[in-house]
Order: structure tokens, then C-alpha cells, then sequence
């Protein structure tokens, strides 16, 4: 049986209960990575996490709400008390709460910016001394065309992804000197997060339309992207975005 192309790596991915992070998690594992399934709701990353197990592969359920830095630190700690060292982190859970600016409130704001900036924060922060210490770690952000070329009716959600690219790339260079990549996918609507978009009448034709490839992603195909940032064959690629999105969002 030939080698898997992770074989021998511990990797994180939080939000792996649905979606692209549970693509991420699959694959990562069927390529030989010991993987810690992240995820809030502990259940549903347990049944991705046994589902795994049963197809040979090695992974554990790991609770952890991202915007909660005690969290964040705890699920470190039992990730590389069960698996090891954390090579590879992906960033990857994300919540919405939609409003036009103007109405707004505090907590769909804080709720949206603690999730995927402070938690990417965390994250960052928990992995960062073991990989700087070993030499080597990769870092994937999931950020959005949304963080690229804006959206209407989630400035917060906006706000948020534009943050992660800066904070890809200041990380890329801090960690650059110790063998340490930091890079960051924007996928296209391919979650369970993206339901509306992908299935009310009132957006999926103008948002579809806006996509060259005209169709929808699959999480499997966008997870592909993913894997190729945490493999060897990607150690000269650091502090950049790829944009897995149809080619929704082209360099202008």
C-alpha cells in the first residue's frame, strides 16, 4: 500500500462536523493524517470522528468553541495529549448572522467576529509554540469572496474574512523563519452555512449566474485545496489566498 501524502501528521480542523470541514477531515485522514475533529457540537463531530475510525483510519472528537480561548487552549492540549504534536491547523468553523448594517446589533456583530477572528486567533496562538518549536506546521484559514469583494446584508461577516487575510499574512511572515506556512482557501457556497444562498429563489439564480463554471461547489472538491496547502509538496507557498469558488472572484 503506497504512502499517504500525510502520512505521520497531526492535523485540526475545527468545524469538521459538516460540510467542507468534514470533507477536510476525510481526506486528510485517508491520506494517513491522525486528524482531530473540532467542532462545537461534540455529538455530530463523534459521529464524523467513529465514521472515520471504521474506514481505517485514526481521528478523535474534540469538543471546542472557538470564540472561547479556555476552550480553544483545552482542546490543544487533549488533541496532542491523544495524537501528538499539531502539525497541520485548519481554521475552519464560522457562523453567520446575517443583518442589513443598519440594524445590526452588538451581539450579531461580537457573535460573528469572536467565531472567526478571535477563534482563528486562539487557534493560531495554541499551535503556533509547538510548530515553531518542531520546525514545521501548516496553517490553513478558511476566509471568503465575501472578505474579498464584500457582500450585502453581512458586513460582519465581511469584516471578518478581510481580518483573516490579514492575519494570514502577517502570520505567514512572523512564522515564515521557522518553517512554518500560513495560507488561507476562500471557498465558494458549498456548506450547510450557505443553504440559503444555494436554495432561496430570491438569491441562487443572481448568485449562480455570477459564477463562470455556473454550478455549485462540492465540499469534496473544495477540501482538495485544502489538502494540497497542508502537503511537503506546498513549502514554497506561503501567505497567499486561493480562491476555490467557480471563478466567482478573478485577479483584477
Amino acid at each position: 500500500m503506497s504512502a499517504g501524502k500525510l502520512d505521520g501528521r497531526v492535523a485540526v480542523v475545527t468545524g469538521a462536523a459538516q460540510g467542507i470541514g468534514e470533507a477536510i477531515a476525510r481526506r486528510y485522514a485517508a491520506e494517513g493524517a491522525k486528524v482531530a475533529v473540532v467542532d462545537v457540537n461534540v455529538d455530530a463531530a463523534d459521529a464524523v470522528a467513529r465514521s472515520i475510525v471504521e474506514g481505517g483510519g485514526v481521528a478523535v472528537a474534540v469538543q471546542c468553541d472557538v470564540a472561547s480561548r479556555e476552550s480553544v487552549n483545552a482542546a490543544a492540549e487533549k488533541t496532542v495529549a491523544e495524537l501528538g504534536g499539531i502539525d497541520i491547523l485548519v481554521s475552519n468553523a464560522g457562523v453567520t448572522r446575517p443583518a442589513m448594517l443598519w440594524k445590526m446589533t452588538d451581539d450579531q456583530w461580537n457573535q460573528v467576529m469572536d467565531t472567526h477572528v478571535g477563534g482563528s486567533f486562539y487557534w493560531l496562538q495554541a499551535v503556533a509554540p509547538g510548530m515553531r518549536e518542531r520546525e514545521y506546521g501548516r496553517i490553513i484559514f478558511t476566509t471568503s469572496a465575501a472578505g474579498i469583494i464584500g457582500t450585502i446584508g453581512q458586513i460582519n461577516y465581511s469584516v471578518a474574512k478581510a481580518g483573516l487575510l490579514g492575519m494570514t499574512r502577517s502570520a505567514a511572515r512572523e512564522l515564515a523563519p521557522a518553517g512554518i506556512t500560513v495560507n488561507a482557501v476562500a471557498p465558494a457556497a458549498a456548506t450547510p452555512m450557505t443553504e440559503t444562498i444555494r436554495t432561496d429563489e430570491r438569491f441562487k439564480d443572481n448568485y449562480l449566474d455570477s459564477i463562470p463554471l455556473h454550478r455549485w461547489a462540492e465540499p469534496d472538491e473544495v477540501a482538495a485545496t485544502y489538502l494540497f496547502l497542508a502537503q511537503e509538496d506546498a513549502g514554497y507557498l506561503t501567505g497567499q489566498v486561493l480562491s476555490v469558488d467557480g471563478g466567482r472572484v478573478m485577479v483584477r
